[in-house]
Formats: C-alpha cells, structure tokens, sequence
C-alpha cells in the first residue's frame, strides 16, 4: 500500500464521516472552548441511519422530513439519509428536493453524513457493472450537492457465476477505484460496507481495500455483518479503516445473534482512534420509534460514560 494512502488514512480516521469540526484537545473544563464536554469523552457522537425506519419510508407514512424532526427530537447529531428513500431512486432527485432536505437538515441542525444506493460488482459482464459505476457516480454528484462527505456503496451479493472470490475482487477493486476517482473531483468519499456478501470477515475486508489501494476510500464497518466466532476480533481488525460505521442491536457469533456488547464497540472506536458519528441502525420488528429511542438512550449511556 502507498504509504500517501496511510497518512491520508489515518487523518480521515482521527475525523470521521460528517465529523466536520470537533475539537483537538480532551478535557473537563466547560469554560475553556479548547476541550472537549464532560458530555462527550470520547470525540463519538450520535447519527441515525435511515434504514432503521426502513417499513414507514418506503411505505409512504414517513418523510424524510419527518425524520429529520425525529432526530432533532430524539437528540441525534446527524442522519445517514440513504438513497432508496428519496423520490424516484435509483433517479437522483430533483436540485429542489436536495437543497430543501440540505436546508432542513442545516436548520435542524442535523449534519448529514452518507447518502448510499443499492450496487452489485460480482457480475462479470462489464456492461452490467458499468451500469453499477453510472448509479454511483450520478449519486456522488448528489451527495455533493446535499452536502454529505460519504456515500455507501457494496462490493455486491456474489453472483451465481462460475469465478473465484480472487478474480471477483481484481474487477471490483477496479470498478471502486474508477468511482473513487469521481468522487475525489467532487469531494465525496466512498464507504464501502462489509455486509456478509462478498465480505464476510476482517481479511477479505482488508485485502479488498488494499487491492483499491485509494484514499477515498474506507469502511463503513457494520458490526452485524460478521458471522464469525468472535465478530468484535473482526470489527477491532478491520476498525483502523473506519470512516463511519453501523451500529446494529445485535451481532453475529457464526450464525447466532447476541445483544451487542457497546462497551466493547466503544472501547475498539477508541483503541483505533476513531473520532466522529456512531450511525445507529436497528432492525427486525416493532415500533422503529420506540427502537431507535431506546438504542439512542442505551448507546449515549455508554458513550458517555
């Protein structure tokens, strides 16, 4: 790996997506603007990934504006308000649309942080994946002009198709870094999210970044999407490439779920120096409102702590 690569990383990691300004020095003293609040030791704060109010977004029942609100009320700092839940996605929405949920948010005081969208790069048709590249690069150009320094993408779902993990990864690898590049002329990084598809653990995380080999980049690190016998071996190993992550209920110990231990999860963002948003996504079912609260409530306790 280029050793630009690693300096530039581990300034992007020390920041973290959305975290745009936090300040440099820890410390106790509320009268001193230079330190940091009793409220929050760590440099960690809160956002909500929209798909935790996935059924009422896509349902029609809840706008996007109405979880904005949701998440002024709540308490949450910033929103990763992905894609699929705009109107008329995968089309990007209208100039209009976008600068009234940028105002909205700016009002809010809610800092954006990723947008995403749905990509598959397993196939090995080029012109399927080139179709891939357009989507994400039209939304690069919409995550600009919201205003959000990220945007979510996949390696893919692994199709069916008779090639090796190793030859998926070469073109991959490829189809990233092209979009990489277009994100770079627009300020836009990429998040790529290990999600138990074509990565499903700490090394095949690690080898497919370093066969991007870009500064822009990193890992949107979902700590449910380890089906491993100790998932937080795998987040603390892949956790130095952390530009934002998922912070799910439960995890994965092989193919059982458990209640997420967050001292843990904070404890390895720390370790990692990680400084920035902790997006929280719940899942399943029940009452998201009721959900989220309750994991804002828990989470805050522990990072406060």
């Amino acid at each position: 790996m280029k050793e630009g690569r690693r300096g530039f990383a581990k300034k992007i990691i020390a920041a973290g997506i959305g975290a745009s300004v936090l300040p440099l020095m820890a410390g106790t003293n509320r009268n001193d603007p230079g330190t940091v609040p009793e409220s929050n030791p760590h440099n960690l704060k809160l956002s909500l990934n929209a798909y935790s109010f996935d059924k009422p977004l896509r349902a029609g029942t809840m706008t996007i504006d109405d979880l904005l609100d949701f998440c002024a009320k709540t308490g949450f700092d910033g929103a990763d308000l992905t894609g699929y839940y705009f109107p008329g996605y995968p089309e990007v929405p209208s100039d209009e649309y976008i600068f009234h949920v940028k105002q909205k948010a700016f009002r809010l005081g809610i800092e954006l942080g990723c947008t995403g969208v749905r990509n598959d790069f397993t196939w090995h048709d080029p012109a399927k994946r080139e179709s891939e590249k357009k989507l994400i690069k039209e939304w690069i150009v919409a995550a600009q002009k919201m205003g959000a320094p990220g945007l979510r993408v996949f390696a893919g779902t692994l199709s069916k198709e008779n090639f090796s993990w190793e030859e998926r990864a070469k073109w991959i690898a490829s189809d990233i870094r092209e979009c990489a590049e277009f994100g770079k002329q627009h300020g836009v990084m990429l998040a790529l999210q290990n999600h138990n598809d074509f990565l499903k653990n700490s090394a095949q995380v690690e080898t497919l970044l370093n066969l991007i080999d870009s500064d822009w980049v990193g890992l949107m690190l979902d700590i449910g999407s380890y089906h491993t016998d100790d998932p937080y071996l795998d987040i603390a190993a892949n956790s130095k490439y952390a530009i934002t992550w998922q912070m799910k209920e439960k995890v994965f110990i092989r193919d059982n779920q458990v209640e997420t231990d967050f001292i843990k999860i904070r404890d390895i963002a720390i370790r990692c120096g990680y400084r920035g948003y902790l997006p929280l996504e719940t899942l399943g079912e029940g009452d998201p409102y009721q959900k989220v609260s309750e994991l804002f409530k828990k989470v805050s306790s522990v990072l406060n702590s």
